[in-house]
């Protein structure tokens, strides 16, 4: 496992960008009172340690969702018990490749987790009720939708399909 420890100076240059990746290193030197040359250092080897992945961008308003709520699906056993993780599978790519559907998760053998948006709430019920609620041997589904966000409210514009 790579050495993930970082130090005062990893997590400010960090934190700044995670706000906004855009900032130059020009930048980010003036905000935290470090040289160039270090700041450009740390971010190479951050990025050659795996902590910094890749950069990308957050929707804004208008692309992202204003309705989401979170769906847990169990999935019935079958007869054949080897058919679980198949049909679980199954399911999971069928739920990825739909519109809307942000975020999709296993949990356990026979739960899946997904995160769905829309930008009507009557649109994101319908689209419940039409495409997810009518998966076939499901034994039950947990709508919650999602009335408020504490923390992460980036979250549906980083997950938005564009």
């Amino acid at each position: 496992m790579p050495n993930t420890q970082l130090d005062d100076l990893d997590r400010a240059i960090l934190r700044l960008l995670k706000s906004d990746a855009r900032l130059t290193i020009a930048e980010i030197s003036n905000k935290i009172g470090k040289p160039e040359s270090t700041v450009h250092f740390r971010i190479k080897k951050l990025q050659e340690r795996g902590i910094i992945d890749k950069y990308t961008i957050i929707l804004g308003e208008p692309l992202k969702p204003k309705y989401l709520a979170f769906i847990i699906l169990e999935v019935g056993r079958p007869i054949i018990e080897d058919f679980l993780d198949r049909y679980v599978e199954y399911i999971t790519k069928t739920l990825s490749a739909l519109p809307g559907v942000l975020f999709v998760a296993k949990s356990g053998a026979d739960k899946i987790i997904a995160l769905v948006g829309k930008n009507d709430k009557e649109e994101l019920m319908n689209f419940i009720e039409d495409n997810i609620k009518s998966i076939p041997t499901l034994r039950n589904v947990v709508v919650l939708p999602v009335s408020e966000i504490r923390k992460g409210e980036d979250i549906a514009g980083f997950l938005a399909e564009v």
